[in-house]
């Protein structure tokens, strides 16, 4: 388990086993570090140089792996009161060098973008079902998040 800039922020190297036919690729599982409790699993695929952003939640934490691609995850700091307030630290996740695990923790804003030349899957393990009410949006280039895509 590796500590990043931001609070709360955490990576996990993952395994990867080689099979005959191809890999088989771990994610996340009850006994990791990392595991809090399930909620919903799901996979959001990204067109290269496509950007989503930004979202933060309220109460969910997001446990992203890219098994597919290369994605550049940045995140930004706004939480009142958190010791890394008004840090962006940027994330490279994908495959063959960089598939980890990578911990978001509510109130922390992140966007994707594909860095790959195909596709990019990203996966989230939430550790909540899925609440509108409980998520909110900015745009792209929303002027409280210094980063410019």
């Amino acid at each position: 388990m590796n500590a990043t800039t931001i609070d709360g922020v955490l990576t996990l190297d993952l395994r990867v086993i080689p099979t005959e036919g191809g890999p088989v690729l771990h994610m996340l599982r009850p006994d990791s570090p990392l595991f809090t409790s399930f909620g919903e699993l799901y996979f959001s695929e990204v067109e290269p140089g496509a950007v989503k952003a930004w979202k933060r939640h309220t109460r969910q934490t997001q446990h992203f792996a890219v098994p597919v691609g290369r994605m550049k995850v940045v995140i930004h700091d706004s939480r009142p009161g958190s010791p890394t307030f008004g840090a962006t630290e940027e994330f490279l996740l994908g495959r063959p060098d960089n598939y980890r695990l990578l911990r978001i923790p509510p109130l922390v804003w992140y966007g994707f973008t594909a860095v790959s030349e195909t596709p990019a899957l990203i996966c989230n393990c939430a550790d909540l079902p899925h609440d509108p009410t409980e998520s909110e949006r900015a745009p792209r280039d929303a002027p409280e998040i210094p980063y410019r895509w």
